[in-house]
């Protein structure tokens, strides 16, 4: 059976291959989804507010990671 790597969220990609390490085309898959993700600039270090919008960007990106790993576990 051919697994469809594309219609996998990154998540659920990286689950699939933490289950199945062996799979080298996995792992290309994860790998590359890894690459594609563009880096956002938060804030200038010039910027009055720089620290604010820093510990902002953390808690998102900390509340996102944990809503996807519930999520991943309700699925389970």
């Amino acid at each position: 059976m051919k697994v469809n790597y594309d219609s996998m969220s990154k998540a659920e990609l990286k689950q699939y291959f933490l289950k199945h390490r062996g799979d080298r085309a996995a792992l290309q898959a994860y790998l590359d989804r890894l690459n594609q993700r563009s880096l956002r600039v938060i804030a200038n270090p010039s910027e009055p507010n720089f620290d604010q919008k820093v510990q902002a960007a953390i808690r998102e990106r900390l509340d996102s990671q944990t809503k996807a790993s519930l999520e991943l576990r309700n699925k389970a």
